[in-house]
């Protein structure tokens, strides 16, 4: 009886990780067949955390170069999804759809990617920077997309 149970307990914790990882496997794949760009936004927005969580698992298991590219194709993915956005909703301030959930995805998942950071050896940062710095871009445009600065508004002067 006992037996049983440690073998279940066994193949339940060998399969909780598989079941994580077959999880992100399907939501990249319908991410990718998804042909509406709110929808592949959301979609984005969702599984982003989980990518930079398996790139976390990669880098303690010592492939920091699968790590590394875990966190590329999450950032390939964001610019090919804010492009697309762009391209079909051209006025995001008043249709934030899509845009609005990534740019709050994106601002959480840069945060985990500095945690990231911080556990790496001092040279192997800059390549994860370099990713980071990129994702921090886009997360700039898509505010600025969402909140664009009036042409006959003036920026606010600081108060000294």
């Amino acid at each position: 009886m006992a037996a049983s149970c440690l073998c279940a307990i066994a193949v339940m914790a060998v399969a909780a990780p598989l079941r994580a990882q077959d999880r992100l496997t399907v939501a990249v794949a319908q991410y990718q067949h998804e042909g509406d760009p709110v929808r592949k936004a959301r979609m984005l927005a969702k599984f982003g955390g989980d990518q930079i969580d398996e790139a976390k698992k990669q880098l303690s298991s010592g492939d920091d170069v699968a790590s590394l590219h875990m966190i590329e194709q999450y950032r390939d993915e964001v610019r090919e999804t804010v492009t697309g956005l762009e391209a079909a909703v051209p006025d995001a301030e008043k249709k934030p759809a899509g845009f609005k959930e990534l740019q709050i995805s994106l601002r959480e998942t840069v945060r985990h990617i500095d945690d990231l950071i911080l556990t790496l050896p001092v040279d192997k940062r800059p390549f994860f920077r370099d990713v980071r710095n990129d994702l921090v871009k886009t997360q700039n445009e898509l505010i600025d997309a969402l909140f664009p600065r009036k042409p006959n508004q003036m920026p606010k002067k600081a108060n000294p």
